[in-house]
């Protein structure tokens, strides 16, 4: 049962991703390629790498325990620096470059000069992940030659075509850590500077209540432009975990969040066994959409 997964991003959330691999490894779903962006392209390119599901959260659970986020340096447009969170993917990616992961992976980020989409499949893993995971304003953009990298979430959510076009006409699934549209009206808004990572003092002052402000409603147009992604890119599958509450910068119990991701992955197994059924395939040759 061969499938294609996309992973998006969302920072804290991202651990969801593992309990997603668990249960279609479980379930005997072979993934064939895998693309993601910001954290779930860390998680893509650390499963493409060869860890097992279990591996990766016994890694990302010990990396937790860490102070992985220190302030920026003064000459970074940044809240946070980087480094500690790139020693950590060193140690576990060393200099591996994509030509030597498991299976086909790629990564995406966005060129601020271009303000266009950029998919990263070549050159050294780490480079590219620090690139993916350089939410604007929050951690340093990467420089990528004469290029000046951030978050490939800013233009694509869930990287569903990029995946896509890694290996062709298998079913490709979305893990999406956005909440469903009907949700919306109940969430609590976004928190990053409420975070332990921020000083108490910082938040009060009247500029970080500005961008707090701006973040609630980058917040909304984030999950607008899911959703039209998702509808425009049509995946066979969209598993969806429960981790509307969680902050992209929170601190959190790894395990538990795996958990949200197993969850979702059991509740969407009807719609993958269809995906992968001789139906589901005759549909995807003849150009329909597979029905959920």
């Amino acid at each position: 049962m061969d499938i294609t997964l996309a992973l998006g991003g969302g920072g804290s959330k991202g651990n969801a991703h593992i309990g997603v691999l668990r249960i279609l490894e479980r379930e005997g779903f072979r993934i064939r390629a895998i693309a993601g962006t910001s954290a779930g392209g860390m998680i893509a390119c650390i499963y493409a790498a060869g860890y097992t599901p279990d591996e990766i959260e016994t890694e990302i659970s010990k990396a937790s325990k860490r102070k992985l986020y220190g302030l920026g340096s003064r000459s970074a447009p940044a809240i946070f620096g980087v480094d500690r969170i790139a020693n950590v993917l060193k140690e576990m990616l060393g200099d591996e470059s994509f030509d030597d992961l498991k299976i086909p992976c790629a990564v995406t980020a966005v060129d601020i000069g271009s303000r266009q989409e950029v998919v990263l499949r070549k050159g050294r893993v780490v480079d590219a992940l620090m690139a993916t995971i350089a939410i604007p304003g929050v951690f340093p953009p990467k420089a990528w030659g004469d290029r000046l990298l951030v978050d490939g979430g800013v233009l694509d959510p869930v990287p569903i075509t990029v995946a896509r076009s890694l290996m062709k006409n298998i079913p490709i699934v979305a893990s999406v850590l956005s909440p469903a549209p009907q949700t919306w009206s109940n969430l609590p808004p976004p928190h990053i500077l409420k975070t332990p990572l921020v000083l108490e003092p910082i938040t009060r002052l009247r500029v970080a209540q500005a961008f707090e402000l701006f973040l609630r409603s980058l917040d909304i147009g984030q999950r607008m432009l899911t959703e039209l992604r998702l509808e425009v890119d049509k995946p066979d599958v969209i598993i969806r975990p429960d981790v509307a509450e969680i902050g992209v910068l929170d601190k959190v119990n790894v395990a538990e969040v795996v958990k949200l991701g197993e969850i979702a992955a059991e509740k969407a197994l009807q719609d993958l066994y269809y995906a992968v059924s001789w139906k589901g395939k005759m549909l995807r040759r003849l150009g329909f959409r597979v029905p959920r």
